[in-house]
């Protein structure tokens, strides 16, 4: 909100944009990605089956293993900017004043994945002892560090746009800094060594070679489009970035958490051999999921437009910004379910040590993309369609389901998943509710110019009225069609 409002969605904001999406990129891939998914599981193995020394020894050699490689890669990160930013933004012109600046501000941004990789080592060690709380809050100190860079450090600069690059910078120290005190706490602070042969780390690093891909297909997609982007009209690229975040939010807060949450669980069960207890954790997690997802999913395509022009259309932030960018959150979240099932899915290999199969599967994904971007956003461009960035998030959506319908597939075709009886009656029922919930919404909000006549208050209070009526509306329907709370436990 604050960024939209203070910067709008201009050349410089896609120059920012860009130069977070790269290492935010390499983040998902090495820290809340591959690693923490190669992490764990052989973490949690140790923890189950060898010694205290050994799981101390393998913490530390990680941690000095990791650290030396992230640094390597953070300094040839900076050194070869130029050509990095000419690699993943290939429509800005060279010697621009978007292309200098988004050259500058990745240097900025980079060292932010050594830190934020760092942070993610030991949200997997808390993580591995049921610590939760400490690693979910992190991220919040990113938000509050470029919120303050805005609204503090931006008027002093000559260039407001790079107080952002630097608030990312600062917010990768304050995350790692946050975890320190909680692993003292539980006796888990690491000691960086490095040994070349290590057992532990070998086996981690082979694991993570291929999650390297599998685990950021989202992301990789999400960096397509940014790339396809960078050649349409100014503004695109930040359109899409303001409609990624608000898919972010169930995202963040019910995919990603639970799919945190039943990793090391999964981990235990395969280790133990519970192929039971894996299968019930598994039927938990998706059910809980598509509870959340498909009503995030219909608000967010149904009340697009007024969240937008209720949370971010103020300021430099202008009524065909919103417009714009309402456009492509309505095809981004049309994949949400997919998107948050890949989350609960993928951790039914990674907890077996299996990071082939979503990387196979992963490729697929791309590929699916990447044409899906040929056939819808190629048509729409060369027509004059106003919006052809809104078919760049329409194929990443899609491209989601091929996703999470593969993994699906593939741990059922391998008995890894059997799935509990009467799933697919409480799917069609949460479909119906959703369905109600939509009509709902669709017939009680107002039409947008009567939106741009309210004040920041009256917008946001009618706001909260729709989304209770969409919340009440759904829940009501999934209690008149017979589904219980205690069908969504996880010892149901």
């Amino acid at each position: 909100m604050v960024i939209a409002i203070v910067f709008g969605a201009t050349g410089m904001t896609d120059a920012f944009f860009v130069a977070f999406r790269i290492p935010n990129l390499f983040r998902r891939m090495f820290a809340e990605g591959a690693f923490s998914l190669a992490f764990v599981p052989v973490f949690s193995e140790y923890r189950e089956k060898r010694s205290e020394e050994e799981l101390r020894d393998l913490r530390d050699h990680t941690t000095g293993t990791l650290t030396l490689a992230l640094f390597i890669i953070t300094v040839i990160g900076i050194l070869a900017a130029p050509w990095i930013i000419r690699l993943f933004a290939p429509g800005f012109d060279t010697g621009s004043d978007r292309y200098e600046l988004a050259v500058e501000m990745l240097r900025i941004t980079f060292p932010y994945l050594l830190f934020i990789s760092l942070t993610a080592l030991a949200a997997g060690i808390l993580n591995s002892f049921n610590r939760f709380a400490v690693p979910a809050f992190a991220p919040v100190l990113l938000n509050l560090s470029m919120i303050g860079a805005a609204l503090w450090l931006a008027p002093l600069m000559d260039e407001p746009v790079k107080a952002l690059a630097w608030g990312v910078f600062v917010a990768g120290i304050a995350q790692l800094m946050l975890q320190l005190p909680a692993l003292m706490r539980i006796g888990m602070l690491p000691r960086p060594r490095f040994r070349r042969a290590h057992e532990g780390v070998k086996k981690i690093m082979g694991l993570m070679a291929p999650a390297l891909f599998g685990s950021s297909v989202a992301q990789i997609n999400i960096l397509i489009n940014t790339l396809i982007a960078s050649f349409l009209i100014s503004g695109s690229i930040s359109w899409l970035y303001y409609s990624d975040r608000f898919v972010e939010l169930p995202l963040a807060l019910f995919g990603v958490a639970i799919g945190t949450v039943i990793l090391p669980k999964l981990s235990r069960d395969f280790s133990s051999e519970s192929q039971e207890e894996f299968s019930a954790t598994l039927n938990w997690a998706l059910r809980l999921t598509l509870l959340l997802a498909i009503p995030a999913m219909i608000g967010l395509v149904v009340l697009a437009r007024p969240i937008l022009i209720s949370l971010i259309q103020y300021g430099a932030f202008n009524p065909n910004d919103a417009y714009m960018a309402a456009l492509s959150l309505m095809a981004y979240a049309l994949g949400v379910p997919a998107f948050m099932l890949v989350k609960i899915l993928a951790p039914g290999f990674y907890s077996r040590q299996d990071t082939r199969t979503p990387v196979r599967i992963g490729i697929i994904a791309v590929v699916a993309n990447i044409l899906l971007n040929l056939a819808i956003v190629l048509p729409w461009h060369l027509s004059g369609t106003i919006a052809p960035h809104a078919g760049l998030a329409l194929a990443t959506a899609l491209a989601g389901y091929v996703n999470a319908g593969l993994l699906y597939y593939h741990l059922r075709k391998k008995g890894i998943y059997q799935v509990r009886k009467g799933t697919g009656l409480v799917v069609l029922r949460l479909l119906l509710a959703g369905l109600a919930m939509g009509a709902a919404l669709y017939f009680a909000s107002p039409q947008a110019p009567t939106w741009y006549g309210w004040s920041a208050l009256e917008r946001a209070l009618n706001l909260f009225g729709l989304i209770s009526l969409g919340a009440a509306s759904y829940f009501l329907v999934l209690l008149l069609l017979g589904l219980r709370p205690g069908q969504f436990r996880q010892s149901a």
